[in-house]
């Protein structure tokens, strides 16, 4: 059998220090304010103590890790592989995200095996969930992958995601804008 989450890419994020998530000194989460939202990132046992005892909120950190797709739930995890205080920086000073971009084909090909529906379960999973003001979606002509036709490509600033469910592109959008 496969695994339940899939790696999708590594993290550099920079925000400030919320706080953490869970019991005192057993806490598993930590909660980091970025200029799209909150996040909660789950924090390795080994690193736990020495966090636990350095980090004051308000503190700007950066966090190293990883962000993980289940693929049978859409939902998107992110896991932490180092933590550093890189001094304290109100979140307001912080540059906003850039606005994301889906491409969808509508070449013959993807249209045929499903694109007009990919993109109509796409439009309305992003009206649903009210992020179709944060999305633009653009219609391109062949991205020379028919044989995994109907195509899609996510670019959420310089990270690109392919083969995306649209439950999972939603999960993914929420996750980086709100």
């Amino acid at each position: 059998m496969g695994e339940k989450y899939r790696t999708l890419s590594e993290l550099n994020l920079e925000g400030e220090f919320l706080g953490f998530v869970g019991d005192e000194g057993k806490f598993k989460y930590l909660r980091l304010a970025i200029p799209a939202g909150n996040l909660q990132v789950k924090v390795p046992k080994e690193l736990r103590g020495a966090l636990g005892s350095t980090l004051v909120p308000g503190e700007h950190i950066r966090v190293d890790g990883v962000s993980q797709l289940n693929a049978h739930t859409g939902e998107i995890k992110f896991k932490a592989f180092r933590v550093r205080s890189t001094g304290v920086c109100p979140i307001e000073h912080l540059p906003p995200q850039t606005k994301a971009k889906i491409m969808v084909c509508q070449k013959a090909g993807c249209i045929k095996r499903g694109g007009k529906g990919l993109l109509s379960e796409l439009e309305k999973t992003l009206c649903d969930r009210g992020l179709i003001d944060k999305v633009t979606i653009e219609h391109t002509g062949c991205q020379k992958r028919c044989s995994s036709a109907p195509n899609c490509v996510v670019r959420i600033g310089k990270k690109q995601y392919k083969k995306v469910h649209p439950e999972a592109i939603a999960s993914l959008l929420e996750n980086h804008l709100t």
